[in-house]
């Protein structure tokens, strides 16, 4: 089973972005030298909890920080830009890193509807539908070079022109995104930490209806839980509330950084009202937490049941060294292969 880390560069209560932004870099290199198979970067807007709205200029970063992990957008919220502008981007990072550059692309807009109108190429009276099917076969056409030799586009070249692109993924937590990512023939990453309710139907979705393409001959899936590790059960449920906390105030429009347990604790009331009482949504939960057998076997079940080929694992909590912990133990507990860098 393959793992990686899926990073929102969580600002922990008491940080600076900045901070968070080198614990981001930290994390990267440690996961390079565990066996991590790649290190993705969310992207995410006017909040303060979170501190990447720009993934590609972190994955600049992270790729000149690490030698073998995969480095890659999870994901570019392609809405709010033109589909060249990103072909470009990821050519240029495939360009100065090539083999080890994945551009992951998802059309939810990472923040609220204002910051989604701030960010808008257009602002002109709104479109009669989702084009974002549209941007998506555009920006694939531009990374493939498969223009049909009559569109207009089929005259550009999108530098740096070298052989060889980003491996690409569509991003999704619903049965929309199940179905576009089979119709095209694209790998699917489904974000079971956004929203465990559909996890199953949509990845049954997937395989049922994946459509052979030039680029991909079978299904790949990979799932995206939250996962909190420790050396105790107590521990890690303590580090969880944490992110229980965080959720709960994003709900209400509450940006601020991450909270501390013993803030998420007082303010949850006692415990936080038991063993994660919120996470159970659907056949599994939104966290896995406890020690790292205990949720390596429970992550093993799912992706056994769901057919995934790999785990993209989400860990928030107030502590990084609490959180690089974490990723260590659950390496260890699935004999990850280290390393020699």
């Amino acid at each position: 089973m393959k793992l990686s880390i899926i990073d929102q560069s969580p600002v922990p209560a008491g940080a600076t972005p900045a901070q968070a932004l080198q614990n981001s870099i930290e994390l990267a290199r440690l996961a390079d030298r565990l066996g991590y198979e790649r290190y993705w970067i969310a992207e995410h807007h006017a909040i303060s909890a979170l501190a990447s709205p720009a993934p590609e200029i972190l994955m600049t970063r992270i790729a000149a920080e690490t030698s073998a992990i995969r480095v890659g957008s999870g994901g570019v919220m392609l809405p709010h830009y033109s589909s060249l502008k990103v072909a470009e981007v990821f050519r240029m990072l495939h360009a100065l890193y090539p083999g080890r550059i994945d551009l992951g692309v998802g059309r939810a807009p990472g923040g609220t509807p204002l910051d989604s109108f701030a960010l808008q190429r257009y602002r002109g009276a709104r479109l009669s539908s989702d084009d974002f099917p549209d941007q998506l076969l555009e920006l694939i056409a531009f990374l493939r070079r498969d223009f049909p030799s009559q569109h207009p586009f089929s005259r550009l070249t999108v530098s740096p022109d070298m052989p060889g692109a980003p491996e690409i993924w569509l991003l999704g937590s619903s049965l929309w995104s199940a179905a576009a990512a089979a119709r095209l023939g694209l790998p699917y990453a489904f974000a079971h930490f956004i929203d465990p309710n559909p996890t199953r139907a949509a990845l049954e979705h997937y395989l049922a209806h994946f459509t052979p393409s030039a680029a991909l001959a079978a299904p790949r899936v990979m799932i995206a839980p939250g996962a909190v590790c420790a050396d105790t059960q107590e521990e890690a449920e303590r580090l969880l509330s944490s992110a229980r906390l965080f959720r709960r105030r994003i709900r209400q429009g509450d940006v601020r950084p991450i909270p501390s347990p013993e803030e998420a604790l007082a303010e949850l009331g006692g415990s936080g009202g038991g063993p994660a009482i919120d996470e159970r949504l659907g056949d599994w939960p939104r966290y896995f937490v406890g020690t790292a057998e205990r949720v390596r076997d429970q992550l093993i079940d799912m992706a056994g049941v769901l057919h995934a080929d790999e785990l993209m694992i989400v860990t928030v909590v107030h502590d990084h060294r609490a959180r690089m912990r974490s990723y260590e133990l659950l390496a260890q507990a699935f004999n990850l292969a280290r390393r020699a860098l």
